[in-house]
């Protein structure tokens, strides 16, 4: 991350029914704006001298790798005292898991026909010319989460919606969480209020397809099976079997810390 310097010059107090206040930094080091704004939220106070921070605004780019930032802090519309108290954040869940399609089973139970292959190695729905397979429901921990916040980094929850968490979130492993947004509404008391999306899909080890063995995929990669033909001699009849299998990223990682939550 960035490293974030405060400028003692230029910086300004107004102590009135709305009081306010503007500090200016330096931000070195950083690659881009959306660094220096998750760099800033980072290193700078939620509150100064009992004013909330209202706004980031970056006032010039000096180089490549340095910015100028004014960070302000302002009280609540009302009686000009202290900032409101956020009210603890909430946590609601919805177990009820997510679709896939798969091509694979688990285990064949039975086979039952005269021409009824034990070589298709779980290829599901095999009709002579493709594997068609079947949808199921796979385990998807979807939450969301409510959280009263004095400021909203909208750019944040946009720029890391349909992402993966690159570190553990929550108790789970990295890869294993996919952020679905964030919706917000400023209240009468100055505060935002947010709520922000989850969902979930566990790591696994070991996975078999046919007579290939250790896969390992992340919750949110895909895995997909490449067929070819072949013939089962026993039963003299033209099958298809898995023959590669691929792990696919189809999410970029992100820093969930950026959210502030």
């Amino acid at each position: 991350m960035a490293t974030v310097t405060e400028l003692f010059h230029g910086r300004t107090e107004t102590v009135a029914e709305r009081s306010s206040a503007e500090i200016p930094y330096v931000v070195t080091q950083a690659t881009d704006e959306d660094d220096v704004k998750a760099s800033v939220l980072a290193a700078t106070p939620i509150l100064y001298a009992a004013m909330p921070r209202s706004a980031v605004e970056i006032t010039e780019r000096v180089n490549h790798d340095t910015w100028k930032v004014t960070v302000r802090y302002q009280t609540p519309s009302g009686d000009g005292g202290d900032p409101p108290v956020p009210p603890p954040s909430v946590t609601s869940f919805d177990s009820t898991g997510g679709t896939q399609h798969i091509t694979q089973s688990i285990a064949t139970v039975n086979r039952y026909g005269d021409k009824a292959s034990d070589q298709l190695g779980g290829a599901i729905g095999y009709d002579g010319e493709n594997v068609n397979g079947v949808d199921i429901t796979v385990p998807v921990w979807n939450w969301s989460e409510t959280h009263y916040m004095l400021s909203a980094d909208s750019a944040a929850y946009y720029g890391l919606t349909g992402k993966v968490n690159a570190d553990g979130f929550r108790g789970f492993q990295p890869g294993e969480v996919l952020f679905l947004g964030a919706s917000g509404t400023k209240r009468g008391d100055g505060l935002w209020e947010i709520n922000f999306k989850f969902a979930a899909s566990p790591n696994k080890t070991g996975l078999s397809v046919g007579d290939i063995t250790d896969i390992e995929k992340k919750g949110w990669e895909y895995l997909w099976v490449q067929y070819g033909d072949d013939v089962d001699d026993t039963v003299k009849v033209r099958i298809k079997k898995p023959i590669a299998a691929y792990v696919e990223q189809v999410y970029d990682e992100g820093n969930f810390s950026n959210l502030g939550i």
